[in-house]
């Protein structure tokens, strides 16, 4: 079926190329979509998800097989250096080889680098911010990270020839692309402080192991009790928020380590304040609302690009799926996409790039 597809379109939009999102279950199909499109010449960027998603259901299995421009090229990367200066420098380079602008006052003009990252690279807010210090003023950003909610290494991104860990995939995509990310995870009363971490682990807060901390910061805001056992499948509900000047950003405990520390997609910084966040109810609007006010002037009846936190659906489970029929329907689009494990977004005043979790991130 898939050879009888691309020798079809492939026909009939000679010299573009595909982005496939390939569901973790079925990763086996990533070396037969490889060689279907070697031999056809069809250029592939591609990365490995938890799930797929559309308006009417959340799955485990498939791909998402999508035609690119030939105006957006890509590139792809594995074994990322463990400096994040010189992983953003390696990062930079690369993208500017794909035929970046000059730097650009008017922000809505510049290119959108679609980041692929492997979710095992424990730094990717300073990777972010070093690739935005080299290309400063010349692309906006959005992105996930992918692989396996499993949370274990695996080789996750790929081209027509290779398949890779550790890495990144960058599309540019070229043009006014419009991409907007919401969480709607609104803070509470408690407040810490990550006072020892490392990347993307927090060590300490307040001065206590970080495990002993949370917990009685979850127990008294929620009265639920914590565990070694139940850590990823209660903290989707009570997850940490990283208090900055400008915004409050999500972080999803994921693992208990043996000395009581936590690790966690995305770093903590030296010094956070920490407030234990409210995950939001089934039904609430605010998600779909912010998303929509920024999607309003859009085509309706385009598909939307949409990348949903694989913590977050843990936290809604069978509603998940009721908030993305709701954005399809409020937004009257067609909704595709996959389960991510992180999200990239651009400020918009400031235009650096972001690292969320729990967030829905939609792409026109």
């Amino acid at each position: 079926m898939l050879a009888r597809w691309l020798d079809g379109w492939a026909g009939e939009v000679p010299g573009a190329g595909l982005f496939a999102l390939v569901a973790e279950r079925d990763r086996a199909l990533v070396p037969m979509i490889q060689a279907e499109c070697r031999a056809r010449g069809v250029t592939l960027v591609g990365a490995v998800f938890p799930g797929l998603l559309s308006e009417s259901e959340i799955s485990s299995e498939g791909a998402w097989l999508l035609p690119t421009l030939r105006s957006s090229p890509h590139v792809l990367l594995g074994d990322l250096p463990d400096d994040a200066e010189a992983a953003g420098r390696t990062v930079a380079m690369a993208a500017a080889a794909l035929r970046l602008p000059e730097p650009m006052e008017d922000a809505s003009a510049r290119p959108t680098l679609l980041l692929l990252f492997d979710a095992m690279v424990p730094n990717l807010s300073s990777l972010l911010a070093a690739i935005h210090g080299e290309l400063r003023g010349r692309v906006r950003y959005a992105g996930v990270s992918v692989g396996s909610e499993t949370f274990q290494p695996m080789p996750c991104l790929f081209d027509a020839e290779r398949l890779v860990g550790h890495g990144v995939a960058v599309l540019l995509v070229p043009g006014a692309v419009q991409a907007a990310l919401a969480h709607g995870y609104p803070t509470t009363r408690s407040l810490g402080r990550a006072t020892g971490t490392d990347s993307n682990r927090i060590d300490h807060i307040d001065g206590r192991p970080a495990f002993e901390a949370y917990r009685d910061m979850v127990r008294a805001e929620a009265g639920v009790e914590l565990t070694a056992e139940n850590l990823y499948t209660e903290g989707v509900h009570h997850p940490f928020g990283l208090v900055t000047a400008v915004d409050v950003l999500v972080r999803i405990p994921v693992a208990l380590q043996a000395d009581g520390s936590l690790s966690f997609i995305g770093e903590v910084p030296p010094n956070s304040a920490l407030r234990v966040l409210r995950a939001p109810k089934p039904g609430e609007p605010h998600t779909v609302e912010t998303l929509a006010r920024a999607f309003g002037d859009a085509r309706r009846g385009d598909p939307l690009m949409t990348f949903y936190c694989a913590g977050r659906r843990a936290h809604f489970g069978a509603a998940a799926v009721d908030e993305v029929r709701m954005l399809s329907e409020r937004l009257s689009r067609p909704v595709l996409g996959a389960l991510s494990l992180g999200e990239v977004d651009t400020h918009p005043e400031l235009g650096h790039p972001r690292f969320h979790n729990a967030g829905v991130l939609c792409v026109g």
